[in-house]
């Protein structure tokens, strides 16, 4: 059986998210703990539960998302993973950004040695998620998918009541849009999401109130 645990962290709210199954392999999506508080409780959850992170994945680059990639590096010895159309947030927007609202930012900011790739599978324990490309928010959005769960997790390209920005860097509103309105004809209305920040929700609920897609 799979689970997911949230964890709604730094000054952004943004939710981290451990999916995992019997095996106790896990996948990280989206590590943004900042505080030294927030940090100890990831890792204590991932100790009682016995945990074995296997994977740590982002829906995007955005910084709010990756705070804490540098913890997992050094204590489960994983890298970061994100679509490749963000490849050039890691690599050359991301530190100015970061700079921007930091005086002295007090992590490393590690950097993918693996990008991923429109529907490439990702397995943990005895399932797997696929990736689904969903572009507008920033380049490289992805989805996360889960077919045997019943479960995605969508970043910041949709929320239970709204969507994701569009005027970051690399943003686009058409492509948001086209992305929402192919994401929600894919999955089925069952499908329970877990957003980059809020509360969970269904592909069926968002169809029917959020007032964005409607």
């Amino acid at each position: 059986m799979v689970q997911v645990q949230k964890f709604m962290v730094n000054t952004f709210q943004e939710c981290t998210h451990i999916i995992w199954d019997e095996t106790r392999e896990a996948v990280i999506i989206d590590c943004g703990v900042y505080k030294h508080g927030e940090r100890e409780r990831f890792v204590k959850f991932i100790e009682q539960q016995k945990l074995r992170p296997v994977r740590l994945l982002l829906t995007h680059a955005h910084h709010d998302h990756l705070y804490g990639n540098d913890l997992v590096r050094d204590r489960y010895g994983l890298l970061p993973e994100v679509h490749k159309d963000d490849e050039w947030i890691m690599k050359e927007h991301l530190s100015i950004r970061i700079a921007q609202i930091y005086k002295k930012y007090p992590y490393e900011i590690p950097m993918p040695e693996h990008y991923l790739t429109d529907g490439e599978e990702i397995p943990f324990g005895n399932h797997k998620l696929k990736v689904i490309h969903t572009p507008g928010h920033s380049p490289g959005s992805v989805f996360f998918y889960c077919e045997e769960a019943g479960i995605a997790f969508s970043g910041d390209t949709v929320y239970d009541d709204d969507i994701g920005s569009s005027n970051l860097a690399g943003g686009n509103y058409d492509q948001l849009m086209d992305s929402i309105d192919y994401i929600l004809l894919l999955l089925p209305d069952d499908t329970i999401v877990y957003p980059g920040h809020g509360a969970k929700t269904t592909i069926g609920q968002i169809k029917a109130y959020n007032p964005s897609v409607i």
